[in-house]
């Protein structure tokens, strides 16, 4: 509550620009702190920080409402496919053979709800049609990286006969799929769902909005390759843990890990692509973590 907030004890973490309170056991940032301490709701706190700022607020243009409500309705769209992805894993027959690589894999039900993987069919429009049943059009569904369009304009399913792997922003909104092939021929071991309005592979961090209280609490972030680095620590209880999307740390990744800790672990592979990429890994920590220009040299 507002008068808890208000008479507990709590702590400015300004590092990460964040506060906590020893009282309530709740945190957040600045927009939170108002909120509790004056009990408002967002949007007045928004405009009460904005007059102490001396910001004026602008309201939105209709080209960036026309992008948010084309946001949101993508983010509906990806929301429905990965609940149908979940469920045909957990009850489709043609999902056996997932189970069963999932069971020797060694996860859990409950890690695979939490990270709610799912399993695409091995067809070439069973998404597409399940979609479209769903009031989605083909152009959304291209726009949302969920289907794949030919030179001729037709479509097929981007991803077919794989276990499939929500891939979710900060807030936990899902963005994008990760799909790993289960047959030993099939290529590439590994697709992501191509770029789209809501999905920047070069900012996005696998795992964040499981793991950022988590990594506030160690104040540490241990930093792996792929999503089953990621999930199965998780299940054995080493929740601050995230993977970049295939890429090399960015600038983009590290800020928004700032914000939770200054402890950088990178646990890449011990092969030669995991040393490489656990130097450039250290080099652009160190480029960007360094206080000065001088400390840089």
């Amino acid at each position: 509550s507002s008068s808890s907030a208000a008479s507990d004890v709590y702590k400015r973490q300004p590092d990460n620009q964040r506060w906590h309170c020893f009282g309530c056991s709740k945190g957040g940032d600045i927009f939170n702190f108002v909120m509790e301490f004056e009990g408002l709701d967002f949007r007045t706190a928004l405009e009460e920080l904005a007059r102490r700022a001396g910001v004026e607020l602008q309201p939105l243009t209709p080209e960036q409402v026309q992008a948010e409500t084309e946001a949101e309705r993508l983010h509906t769209l990806l929301d429905v496919a990965a609940e149908y992805y979940h469920t045909l894993l957990l009850t489709a027959p043609q999902a056996a053979h997932t189970r069963a690589y999932l069971e020797k894999r060694g996860f859990t039900r409950e890690t695979i709800e939490t990270f709610r993987l799912g399993y695409s069919l091995d067809a070439w429009d069973a998404l597409r049609t399940h979609l479209w049943g769903k009031g989605f059009n083909i152009e959304d569904q291209v726009k949302a990286g969920m289907l794949v369009q030919k030179d001729d304009g037709g479509t097929y399913d981007r991803f077919r006969d794989r276990v499939m792997i929500p891939i979710c922003d900060r807030r936990g909104k899902t963005i994008a799929f990760g799909g790993r092939v289960l047959s030993p021929d099939a290529q590439p071991k590994y697709m992501n769902s191509p770029q789209t309005l809501l999905f920047d592979k070069s900012k996005v961090l696998f795992g964040y909005h499981l793991a950022s209280q988590a990594i506030r609490a160690a104040d540490a972030v241990v930093i792996v390759e792929g999503y089953m680095d990621v999930m199965i620590p998780h299940q054995a209880g080493y929740q601050n843990v995230v993977a970049p999307m295939g890429t090399a740390l960015t600038e983009a990744h590290l800020k928004q890990l700032q914000r939770l800790t200054r402890r950088f672990v990178l646990a890449l592979d011990p092969d030669a692509a995991g040393i490489h990429g656990t130097l450039q890994g250290l080099e652009t920590c160190l480029l960007y973590t360094s206080p000065s220009p001088r400390d840089r040299t």
